[in-house]
């Protein structure tokens, strides 16, 4: 009894390493951000509070664009 619970932890902790080495297998690679001071930023698409999406590409020559970013805002750290 005792070998076939010892039998089922380890293929559950099998099945449970494999499915984690899959799913970290399929997450899409990070882009490269390697920008320094005046290089052209790359294209992105960001959701406005407004509910539209916009791209940056959208701006393009147009207007001035501004991205700030407020580390922690909404985390209640």
């Amino acid at each position: 009894m005792l070998k076939r619970m010892m039998g089922v932890g380890v293929m559950l902790a099998l099945a449970t390493v494999s499915a984690y080495a899959q799913q970290a297998a399929q997450a899409p690679k990070p882009p490269k951000t390697h920008l320094k001071v005046g290089d052209v930023a790359p294209d992105f698409t960001l959701p406005g509070t407004d509910g539209k999406t916009y791209k940056l590409s959208d701006f393009r020559g147009k207007k001035t664009v501004v991205l700030a970013f407020y580390v922690l805002a909404f985390t209640g750290g």
